[in-house]
């Protein structure tokens, strides 16, 4: 009922729930990793207005893929920077693609919320959401990361047991 999207986020990427210092750097570090490299924007801009959302994150998490990729190893603290780097950058990368491809906007990814679930409001609506809005956002973002084991998540496992690289599992 308290808890920030970022505490459960650390919780599924790192193993434990973070003490206020762990969650404020850890904050501090998503905050870092919203930008989107130019050509991943690049990317974005050649999806149709009509591009379901999920695809445009498949698209997104692929395309960072080849931009960044993983090691060799796959160890698994590279496979956690991955994840909150895609964590991060999710929502800007949706946001982008959408004022984008409805408006013909390339807007700015990288704001001064403290939180995902503020970033995303942000972007989408384009000035800071209210406090109210970033709770609300952070129950959405906590529900779905508590969705129990569907298909997703189960393709997802079944890939990376193969000893593919995260992105893949991912996308």
């Amino acid at each position: 009922e308290t808890c920030e999207f970022e505490e459960l986020a650390y919780l599924l990427i790192h193993g434990k729930l973070p003490n206020q210092a762990e969650l404020t750097a850890y904050k501090a570090k998503l905050k870092s990793l919203r930008g989107l490299p130019a050509p991943l924007r690049a990317v974005l801009e050649q999806l149709p207005a009509s591009t379901h959302p999920m695809d445009v994150l498949r698209t997104g998490a692929s395309t960072l893929g080849c931009l960044l990729p993983e090691k060799e190893d796959h160890d698994a603290a590279g496979a956690r920077e991955i994840a909150d780097r895609l964590v991060a950058s999710f929502g800007s990368m949706l946001c982008y693609w959408y004022h984008w491809s409805h408006a013909g906007h390339r807007i700015f990814v990288e704001t001064d919320d403290d939180t995902v679930g503020g970033h995303f409001l942000h972007l989408l609506h384009r000035r800071p959401p209210s406090a109210s809005w970033v709770r609300a956002m952070h129950t959405s973002l906590n529900l779905y990361a508590e969705h129990e084991f569907n298909s997703s998540t189960f393709t997802s496992r079944v890939v990376a047991g193969t000893g593919s690289d995260i992105y893949s599992s991912i996308t």
